[in-house]
């Protein structure tokens, strides 16, 4: 009885050790991380060609084996880098979809963390017992447009019977030549994404993938369970309620439900939205902390002895977040008083090139949102809903809307600004006014859904609040978050 009691406390003493080892080193990976931040990789949009210089650089490094896997549909490489010599073999793919470079980025992040001179004693802890592979550009062809799809025009993750697109091939290809004993399977997710009942979005979502559609739980899928568990609990810390999961219905076509099926333990991560992080930077710098944490866990094995139960207590995701809700505005229609909620979202539209955008912003719903968040929310009891008008002196060129006092002219009830001459190059107003050109005549205003919203919230006869291209702006102090109006020719 003695000798059990003897091995039970240390069993208990290790298991303690190693989760606050993995604190520790979570801890430090937060606090560290400008340091291995990859500045080459700044902003969403990525491209094929920004990523050669650094594989070209972890080529020459003596820990890193880059090797040619296949190509696109396009004829661009497709490269699986390694490092490490353990018996695990952890494989980690992105950008499956061509717009969810998130996890792209922090997996550079990651190259660089082992790379350099710190953390000596957890990189041989992960390397000597696991080897890692990279594949950190599936799609290609899909991130040089910004898409989700490939050239073929198909979603790649619903190709996995068929098998009919290159990269497809490609994926299934490495995940069977090292039968990968655990898989992260890493994507964006919408911004609009909010942990189940709550306000706040999920910033991460998880799922364990089922591989059959009875949902059973093996081994391998309890792994990519309590993995999972691992890495929200780290998310909580920085990123408190902001975490959702999947549901797990099974889906035939899927990689992530055919890999698990296939005997990896798969984890698919998704990044969602962050409060006022538009290029996803801070959700970047979680997933390098907490995949970083999730890879160390597997190495010493801490994971095992988490409680499978947890999974279920992570939220559900939802989808019930706009970019800004409005509530309890006042609209009058044919001479009556209605009381509505508005949710309003600021839609991407790229540039040429697809490395940059502008927003052209649209009312996705109102009426009753009171099951609704936004990122941004006001109460606008007391507030009647009214259009703009168009400021009466036209201007020869947009040159001279610099000489605008804007403010003044939205205390005023103008929200409209009329411009002889809109270069064919514009595409949007740098100012919280929409332009228009010389003939262009407003429509009769009537709210409704899918509308550029554009209007003013007034008091007692005064304009207090302007909405511009779905940028809320306090006229009384001029704070707002605005990045561009309209123009409409």
């Amino acid at each position: 009885m003695k000798s059990r009691l003897i091995v039970l406390f240390l069993f208990l003493f290790l298991c303690n050790f190693g989760h606050a080892q993995d604190q520790e080193l979570t801890t430090k990976l937060y606090e560290t991380y400008t340091h291995f931040k990859e500045q080459q990789l700044n902003k969403r949009r990525i491209k094929y060609h920004d990523l050669q210089p650094l594989l070209a650089q972890y080529a020459a490094n003596h820990l890193f084996t880059i090797k040619k896997v296949g190509e696109s549909i396009e004829g661009r490489d497709l490269n699986l880098i390694s490092i490490g010599t353990g018996d695990t073999h952890v494989f980690l793919w992105s950008q499956m979809h061509g717009d969810e470079p998130t996890a792209t980025q922090a997996i550079f992040d990651i190259f660089k963390f082992f790379s350099s001179d710190d953390f000596n004693a957890e990189k041989q802890d992960i390397l000597n017992n696991i080897t890692l592979h990279f594949l950190p550009m599936l799609n290609p062809d899909g991130a040089e447009r910004f898409q989700r799809r490939n050239l073929l025009g198909i979603d790649i993750n619903r190709d996995a019977l068929r098998l009919q697109s290159p990269e497809s091939k490609t994926l299934k290809r490495v995940r069977d030549s090292i039968q990968a004993d655990f898989g992260f399977n890493l994507h964006d997710q919408s911004t609009y994404y909010n942990a189940e009942l709550t306000e706040k979005p999920a910033t991460i979502s998880y799922l364990a993938p089922a591989y059959n559609y009875e949902k059973d739980i093996n081994e391998s899928r309890g792994n990519a369970m309590k993995i999972i568990v691992f890495m929200n609990n780290i998310i909580q810390k920085y990123a408190p309620g902001q975490v959702g999961r999947y549901n797990d219905d099974f889906e035939p076509r899927a990689f992530g439900d055919n890999i698990q099926k296939w005997g990896t333990s798969t984890i698919l991560i998704e990044s969602g939205g962050y409060a006022n992080d538009i290029e996803k930077q801070e959700i970047r710098k979680l997933n390098y902390v907490s995949i970083l944490a999730a890879i160390y866990t597997i190495a010493n094995g801490n994971y095992k002895d988490i409680p499978l139960e947890d999974y279920e207590e992570i939220p559900e995701n939802d989808r019930k977040l706009f970019d800004l809700k409005i509530s309890d505005v006042t609209y009058n229609l044919l001479g009556t008083d209605y009381i509505l909620d508005l949710g309003i979202n600021r839609l991407e539209v790229d540039k040429k090139g697809n490395s940059d955008f502008w927003y052209s912003s649209r009312i996705l719903d109102q009426g009753d949102l009171s099951t609704f968040y936004g990122y941004e929310t006001l109460d606008a009891a007391g507030f009647t809903l009214k259009q703009g008008n168009v400021y009466p002196n036209t201007l020869a060129t947009m040159a001279e809307i610099k000489q605008l006092d804007v403010m003044s002219l939205l205390k005023q009830g103008y929200t409209y600004l009329r411009v002889a001459k809109i270069p064919l190059e514009a595409l949007e107003s740098p100012i919280p006014l929409n332009i228009v050109g010389g003939t262009y005549k407003l429509s009769e205003f009537q709210l409704q859904v899918g509308m550029n919203p554009t209007f003013l919230l007034e008091k007692n006869g005064k304009p207090v609040y302007a909405v511009i291209n779905g940028f809320l702006l306090d006229l009384g102090t001029g704070i707002g978050n605005f990045k561009n109006a309209m123009i409409y020719r």
